[in-house]
């Protein structure tokens, strides 16, 4: 496994995608998804230029914290419950996963205690399936409303995950492109701790359809480290 030659692929294909879109490659944040990876691994792809990665699970994160290299920005883009917060509020940069009110409160009582301040993405659930953690849309305006009441914790955009493509890009592009829509429309809220800056969405097999359709950031796993 050529890690390096891995990700100066995912980059030159980061920058096709973005020369087909009219974007600036410079405008994509590639996150190198590292779950069952060792940290011996993932120093690897940090010395490769990997400058961000991404854990999906807690405990996880925490048994190899110590041995990853610094700095990078370490992101959690998995599902994360409520009474895990306070391992992974130190660690991380950002956390893609808000999908409820009892997981911003949660977050937000962890950066008082901290003082300091934890950056989000809320995650939504374009697709509407069951087996798919998420807010609704519909409901993304009362999330919004009940975080912009709160302290520590500051929201920076979305995230969502796609339904198995299976080939089949045009079901994904359709929910990168719906959420691209709401992305927008979200941009003129006024709260201050709620902004729209980041798109986070696209992996390995769909992240250029993910960044035609306005990715900021992508989580690549496979095509960089290879299958699990």
């Amino acid at each position: 496994m050529n890690i390096y030659q891995n990700i100066e692929n995912v980059k030159q294909r980061i920058e096709g995608a973005c020369l087909r879109s009219g974007r600036n490659p410079d405008d994509v944040i590639l996150i190198g998804v590292t779950k069952t990876m060792s940290a011996d691994i993932i120093n690897s792809a940090i010395e490769a230029g990997l400058g961000f990665i991404g854990e999906n699970r807690v405990q996880e994160l925490e048994s190899k914290y110590n041995d990853i290299k610094k700095p990078v920005q370490i992101h959690l883009i998995g599902h994360l419950q409520s009474n895990k917060v306070k391992y992974i509020a130190d660690k991380v940069e950002l956390i893609h996963s808000v999908d409820s009110i009892s997981l911003a409160d949660e977050i937000s009582r962890q950066a008082v205690l901290q003082g300091k301040i934890i950056d989000t993405l809320i995650q939504v659930n374009v697709s509407g399936e069951e087996s798919k953690f998420g807010v609704p849309p519909g409901q993304l305006d009362n999330l919004f409303e009940h975080i912009a009441s709160l302290e520590g914790i500051r929201v920076k955009g979305l995230m969502t995950i796609p339904p198995v493509s299976n080939g089949d890009f045009d079901i994904a592009r359709n929910v990168f492109r719906n959420l691209y829509k709401i992305f927008i429309d979200k941009k003129a809220i006024s709260y201050n701790n709620i902004s729209m800056e980041h798109l986070s969405m696209g992996m390995s097999d769909d992240f250029e359809v993910a960044i035609e359709e306005g990715a900021t950031m992508v989580r690549v796993g496979r095509a960089i480290f290879g299958k699990r």
